[in-house]
């Protein structure tokens, strides 16, 4: 493992590090980029960053898949709290990437371990996952693993700790009590199941 730690803007620092490795592993290859991406406070700057190569003709991201780390749980998809809003108005919306390259789980599935199975398919299908990125939460939670999690946990529904509710509910009126109570989340098995992380 490696940690960098940098004076330089973390978020301008992240997307060069993507772009970087897009790059480089999309020069001359007809394979797609499967990028793993998280949401919260963390990464907008590096969001920012990547729309901003995008814009200035630096980067594409038409052969990119990407699979986020995490929705909550009963929380419809248009809400303006939703993972899936979040990506689309900090991300999604302002590149390149092909909508069916999108894999957000589904917090509304009518079968919860079904859809974190399929989820896990869905990743292994896609060739794996090239480069995860991560944000760490208040309590250093990666992804919705709270601490204590399992090493080899795959994507699963998980109860969220009062201290990441009230983490969150800065992003709901700063209202715990808007905030769901569970999560589905890729594991940390999942995340380190990448090539990088």
């Amino acid at each position: 493992m490696r940690l960098v730690i940098t004076q330089k803007n973390i978020g301008e620092w992240a997307a060069e590090f993507v772009h970087r490795r897009m790059s480089a592993a999309l020069s001359g290859s007809g394979k797609s980029f499967v990028l793993g991406l998280p949401t919260g406070g963390t990464p907008l700057g590096m969001y920012r960053a990547l729309i901003d190569k995008y814009r200035n003709g630096e980067i594409s991201f038409a052969r990119v898949v990407t699979f986020n780390m995490d929705e909550y749980v009963g929380l419809p998809p248009d809400h303006p709290g939703s993972y899936r809003s979040y990506m689309f108005r900090n991300f999604c919306d302002h590149i390149d990437i092909v909508r069916e390259n999108i894999h957000i789980p589904d917090g509304n599935a009518a079968d919860i371990a079904a859809e974190c199975l399929a989820y896990e398919d869905a990743i292994v299908a896609a060739g794996g996952v090239d480069l995860f990125i991560g944000g760490l939460g208040e309590d250093g939670h990666l992804a919705f693993n709270e601490p204590g999690s399992s090493l080899s946990s795959r994507t699963r529904d998980k109860e969220l700790t009062e201290s990441t509710i009230l983490a969150n509910a800065r992003f709901f009126d700063n209202d715990s009590g808007q905030v769901p109570r569970s999560a589905l989340t890729v594991g940390i098995g999942t995340i380190m199941d990448a090539w990088e992380v």
